[in-house]
């Protein structure tokens, strides 16, 4: 079990970042703030895809009143995202943001920072420093240094106004840069950190270098809440997240599956039936009782599948328009392909409500 970074704990809304909260997952939306709707569509997309908090875009005067609506009516919490200019952060507290994100490379006035500081602790709300690499103003070594530099004497700021509700980041596109800020800064606060691989690219490049960087640093500890920065789809953000989380044992959000990579053995479309299980699943109800560990193998090979997998809770192996179904490597049934889909979601369903009724973990529902 990895043992965590011990942190202050500060509050974003309903969600708790920090101390010994679960490592929330944020995303940020791409749609134009002033388009209140699609802002709105997205948001609802994220949380039902498991998006904790949202940040928004906040560039200009005409944002402050559609943020307003959008904070009134989103089911999530907020957090504003402010650069150049510093009346956009005290609006954006009076449009009752959860939290304001500041980048030290743009808003850098003490009075600036003093009076947003003032407004921050009246309306009870934590403030993030979000340091990025291409927008530094100090002078050191190296990247991760002039980032640690950065973020450290914007904190110095709000800790002489009385503030300490902070969280920080330290985000650059190059993952050994982004990991070294990190493990520099932790050795020297104890302020909640969000992590992130910024600038990261498209789909393949980015949940690679997120998931490199984000990930060994859950690995050692490090860090509190998450974004996985994407040129794609703000839900896909939220999906990878969630896959990283999980892989670690971090978090859980419902059945694991692993599926074989396929050979010459394979007889089946068994990305087809991965994807439609995948399908299924999104749309299955979800309590307290799914985050419990729950493995499904999707094997396509009947002669290794049951054995390859014989870690999982439940899985099927095809064989020609055929296939067995297993429970921990022991085959249970024959079943045709046609019936693949429906016999796993049956399992599933049962394994969980009997985690509901005894709550002994999906682990012990084959001894039911």
């Amino acid at each position: 079990m990895t043992k965590r970074r011990k942190t202050r704990k500060v509050r974003i809304g309903n969600v708790e970042i920090g101390g010994n909260a679960p490592i929330s997952i944020q995303s940020m939306t791409k749609t134009d703030t002033k388009d209140i709707a699609a802002t709105l569509r997205e948001i609802a997309e994220l949380k039902k895809a498991g998006c904790e908090i949202a940040r928004i875009a906040v560039k200009d005067r005409d944002s402050i009143n559609p943020l307003k609506k959008i904070i009134e009516k989103a089911r999530m919490p907020i957090e504003a995202d402010i650069h150049f200019i510093p009346q956009l952060a005290l609006d954006a507290i009076d449009a009752g943001a959860a939290a304001i994100r500041l980048n030290p490379g743009n808003i850098k006035r003490q009075e600036d920072i003093k009076a947003i500081v003032k407004s921050a602790k009246a309306a009870k709300i934590p403030m993030r420093i979000g340091v990025n690499s291409g927008s530094l103003d100090v002078k050191a070594k190296s990247m991760s240094d002039k980032m640690v530099k950065s973020a450290l004497n914007y904190a110095k700021i709000l800790e002489k106004a009385g503030f300490h509700d902070i969280m920080i980041s330290l985000k650059s596109s190059d993952v050994l840069e982004t990991i070294e800020a990190y493990r520099k800064m932790s050795r020297l606060c104890d302020y909640p950190f969000h992590l992130g691989i910024t600038a990261a690219g498209p789909f393949v490049n980015a949940t690679v270098k997120s998931s490199i960087g984000v990930g060994t640093l859950l690995q050692e500890g490090i860090g509190d809440t998450i974004r996985i920065s994407l040129t794609d789809n703000s839900v896909k953000e939220v999906e990878v997240a969630k896959y990283i989380l999980s892989s670690l044992k971090l978090r859980r959000f419902g059945p694991e599956i692993i599926s074989c990579p396929t050979c010459g053995r394979c007889q089946v479309d068994l990305l087809g039936i991965v994807k439609n299980l995948q399908s299924r699943l999104s749309t299955m109800d979800r309590g307290p009782w799914t985050r419990r560990p729950l493995t499904v193998a999707v094997m396509g090979c009947e002669v290794n599948g049951p054995g390859e997998a014989s870690c999982a809770d439940i899985g099927i192996a095809a064989g020609k328009g055929s296939g067995v179904l297993f429970r921990k490597g022991k085959i249970v049934r024959r079943l045709k392909e046609s019936e693949f889909i429906s016999a796993l979601i049956k399992e599933i369903k049962a394994c969980y409500e009997y985690t509901k009724s005894v709550c002994n973990g999906p682990r012990d529902y084959r001894r039911r």
